[in-house]
């Protein structure tokens, strides 16, 4: 006869298996502790580890879903420590102890056997719920096998309890017809993140999706495609939508829209082939005591086999009509008696991948967070989620996959994104603060000169360009590098603050440096560097002062510069990222400019740095960041805002035109070219085969524009396919005036000045988002003749489309780039920045309160304990260098 441990040890097998429920005992788990104590007594069990296992055993009962795991867990590992002589046997027990024979579910369905003999229980119909592997698993005490065919006889009231548990965890085990044979204890899971005994080695949250029974190397790969490879990538796996499933009615009760659940009984259920066999219909019928429901599945003729008539389930999906009979095509469906994952409650949705079902991985995720997310330890001190009315991490990510309600869901994920801010905000603020103890070499000027040199600029600096200007000043001379977002829209004059800024390095001897991301930008940066530096009386530099390295600069020209910058001949070098490859360095280089900063990398703008000894550092946008997003990814940044356009610059004319009206534009830009000026048409596709639509690609648009449309223009064609020596011969040819009307994709979108160009004609122009449509306006415009930018979009329909309304209404590009932020999101600002903005998951960059929450909370960490030593700040030190992983970011 089995000992007391072995029973028991199967007996927490068995309700593991039932879900943890407390179900496989009438009662309880609690009513074994009598018998148990008496039997343990009587095997010389010790006595710490009797009480241990008595105190957890009553425990069980009154705690929650969560401990259960951990209550059955802990038992597991006692009982595995117990060292029994293999002789010993059981006494009888002083009262009965009957275990559960009603099945609690599809998953545990158990045959009721007949007298002296035990049945095997029927079938499952659904999949068990995954669970976790053994991944560490601590030596096991076998018990004496029995001999081999010894059946099992049927339990009854007078046997011991011990007998009770090993039939009825044997009767579940096996699914095979008598007899039946005994089997040892078989290996324990170990549960994620458990505590576990230091011996022990507990599963990782960084252990891989593999631990997770049901998931074998083929599923794991699926999931990898989703970015998933370890339980932690999980348990951050958020939802990306949620159906509200949790209000049920009854059947007379439901109409047409709703989205609810309903709870009834199979009252029929049959497939059916059609299409020639090419589609399978599953159609039932559920119904409860005041109606019946249809209910029609789709190629999913598994629920035939799965379902019975007389089974109780609940479906849930939106109410339809077919005939007059309101019915539900492919509703979520359960079994009543399972744990409702998809019905009856708020549903999360998550990302899918090909072989990857929303149920599956519904179980996953739920199998997933019930193990994990208590585990989870919270690094916020007390005094922050308290002051910030937060609910605990663990609560968080159990709320955000699986709710309670619609207020724990947004609890939760205000919790969440709270985090992701804040964490980002600590480490903006860290690097600011590691830049700002840097020192760097001080710049100043005599009085009166800076004012000689805005005197001889061309037109007169906006109030916008002479803030900027002050604050560059300013940082110059404080002894510590400058560390500047310069930003200002299209046209805003960024050029000339950072002109002067560079004037500023080259009265002392010293070098700048301005990087652009392509060599088009690089060659229109040179030229408008060179007409204000070195043209006219009293310019300040000379010809060969300034100069262009770009990656078709001829050998022989470039080893020329590589020797001027090297004994600092060179004052100012404009280039691409030819400037930072080893070969080149300078003699004293003090001023780095980075021109369109997002489109660069971290090791380019680091690498760039580096060529100088703590370089002052100015970095430009022409994309318009709303106030929100500044401060939360600029925070390490001194914020220069351009607001202004120069005076004597027209607003362009924006219209959105009608498909049927494209003649119109074609008309507008012949008449412009008859007048001397020029034309862009853009496109959203290099070549047709990428989409499915027609007439938007730039490659047939051209040949068809330059033989049909405009046969007495020279036309040019610019994509992103083309190599870097074509694209330049292009765009010189169009800034030249060799060719009238420019097609394009969207490789024009920043940088190109030609003030000669007067009209932006943008097809597909629904396909772009508001930052991009006002890019491509920017092109135009940049002269004193007044400007026009035509936006036709695909359809009819999409002439509503709100983006294109928007730009009808201003040139704004702040007020354009908050409306953008609410309808993209931010990755359009973001660029290839820090690596802390590719973890925002469930921050909303819009959600300025939670922002400037978050920031209040971080400065205040960071004004009193910078370095995060205090006992408080331990784990949020942790977490800060989880979140942005073993790079310290960048300052720009």
């Amino acid at each position: 006869m089995p000992s007391i441990v072995e029973s028991l040890s199967k007996f927490l097998n068995l309700e593991k298996e039932r879900g943890f429920k407390n179900t496989a005992i009438i009662g309880g788990l609690h009513k074994v502790v009598p018998y148990w104590e008496n039997e343990a007594r009587s095997l010389s069990i010790p006595a710490d580890t009797i009480k241990t296992v008595t105190e957890l055993l009553e425990e069980y009962s009154t705690a929650e879903g969560g401990r259960r795991q951990d209550i059955i867990q802990e038992l597991n590992i006692h009982l595995d420590g117990i060292s029994l002589p293999p002789a010993q046997s059981v006494k009888k027990p002083t009262g009965p102890l009957t275990p559960v024979r009603k099945s609690t579910g599809p998953l545990n369905t158990v045959s009721r056997p007949a007298a002296g003999s035990v049945s095997a229980p029927s079938k499952p119909h659904t999949v068990p719920q995954p669970v976790q592997k053994p991944v560490a698993t601590p030596p096991v005490h076998k018990a004496t096998p029995a001999p081999k065919n010894e059946e099992i006889p049927a339990p009854t009231n007078s046997e011991a309890p011990s007998a009770h548990l090993h039939n009825q965890a044997s009767r579940t085990i096996h699914h095979t017809t008598t007899p039946i044979h005994r089997e040892t204890v078989s290996p324990r899971r170990v549960t994620p993140g458990s505590h576990l005994p230091d011996s022990l080695t507990p599963v990782t949250l960084n252990a891989p999706l593999t631990v997770i029974n049901g998931i074998g190397e083929e599923t794991a790969k699926k999931l990898h495609n989703l970015n998933l490879h370890t339980l932690k990538d999980l348990l951050y796996n958020f939802p990306r939508d949620y159906h509200d499933f949790s209000q049920a009615k009854t059947i007379n009760r439901i109409m047409y829209g709703d989205t609810l659940t309903v709870i009834g009984t199979i009252q029929s259920i049959h497939a059916r082939d059609a299409r020639s066999g090419k589609v399978c219909i599953v159609e039932a019928v559920i119904g409860d005591s005041t109606g019946n429901l249809r209910i029609t599945w789709f190629n999913r003729r598994f629920l035939v086999n799965q379902y019975h008539p007389g089974d109780q389930v609940s479906v849930s999906g939106t109410v339809k009509q077919y005939l007059g009979r309101l019915m539900m095509d492919n509703p979520e469906i359960e079994p009543l008696e399972a744990e409702n994952l998809s019905t009856n409650r708020i549903s999360p949705v998550y990302p899918l991948t090909a072989g990857i079902t929303q149920k599956f991985m519904r179980r996953v995720m739920k199998q997933t967070v019930d193990f994990n997310a208590r585990r989870v330890t919270d690094y916020l001190p007390d005094s922050i989620r308290n002051d910030a009315n937060l609910t605990t991490l663990p609560d968080a990510l159990q709320q955000v996959h699986f709710p309670d309600s619609l207020q724990e869901l947004d609890n939760a994920r205000r919790r969440i994104a709270f985090d992701e801010i804040f964490l980002l905000q600590m480490g903006v603020l860290r690097q600011k603060a590691l830049w700002q103890s840097n020192t760097a070499r001080v710049f100043t000027s005599p009085e009166g000169w800076l004012d000689e040199q805005i005197a001889r600029l061309p037109y007169e600096l906006t109030s916008a360009q002479k803030k900027a200007v002050a604050d560059i000043q300013a940082d110059l001379a404080s002894g510590r590098p400058m560390n500047r977002l310069l930003q200002g829209d299209v046209g805003s004059g960024k050029t000339i603050v950072a002109a002067l800024a560079a004037l500023f390095i080259t009265r002392e001897g010293a070098q700048s440096a301005f990087m652009t991301p392509t060599s088009i930008l690089a060659d229109q940066h040179f030229r408008g560097l060179s007409r204000l530096l070195t043209e006219g009386d009293n310019a300040p530099l000379k010809p060969e002062e300034i100069r262009l390295l770009i990656g078709d600069t001829s050998e022989t020209e470039k080893a020329e510069i590589r020797q001027a910058l090297a004994d600092g001949t060179i004052k100012i070098i404009v280039g691409t990222h030819a400037l930072i490859e080893d070969p080149v360095t300078f003699k004293q280089l003090q001023l780095a400019v980075i021109d369109e900063q997002h489109r660069f990398g971290v090791a380019q703008r680091a690498a760039l740095r580096q060529k100088g000894d703590n370089p002052h550092l100015l970095v430009m946008t022409a994309t318009p960041i709303p106030r929100s997003l500044a401060l939360t990814i600029y925070g390490d940044l001194d914020l220069s805002v351009m607001d202004e356009m120069p005076r004597g610059r027209l607003p362009i004319e924006t219209h959105v035109l009608h498909p049927l009206e494209r003649e119109r534009a074609y008309q507008l830009i012949r008449k412009q070219v008859d007048k001397g000026f020029q034309a862009f048409i853009i496109y959203p596709l290099v070549e047709q085969g990428e989409d499915s639509d027609e007439n938007n690609a730039a490659v047939q648009e051209y040949d068809r524009l330059q033989t049909e449309i405009f046969p007495n223009y020279k036309l040019g064609l610019m994509h992103g396919r083309l190599k870097p020596e074509e694209k330049d011969a292009v765009m010189n040819a169009f800034r030249d005036g060799e060719t009238k009307i420019m097609v394009s994709t969207s490789v024009v979108e920043v940088g190109v000045d030609v003030p000669n160009a007067t009209v932006m004609l943008i097809e597909s122009a629904n396909r772009f988002g508001l930052s991009q449509l006002h890019q491509f306006r920017g092109r135009v415009g940049r002269g004193d003749a007044q400007s026009y930018c035509l936006l036709i979009p695909d359809s009819d329909t999409a002439i509503e489309n709100e983006r294109l309304a928007v730009m009808e209404e201003t040139n704004d590009g702040f007020i354009l780039a908050e409306r953008d932020l609410q309808q993209r999101g931010p990755g359009d600002f973001l660029g290839t920045r820090q690596s802390g903005f590719a973890d925002l998951r469930m921050a909303k960059l819009t959600d300025i309160r939670l922002i400037e929450l978050a920031r209040h909370h971080a400065q205040k960490v960071f004004e009193t304990d910078p370095s995060l030593d205090n006992p408080e700040n331990k784990k949020l030190a942790g977490a800060l260098s989880d979140f942005w992983g073993n790079g310290k970011g960048d300052v720009s």
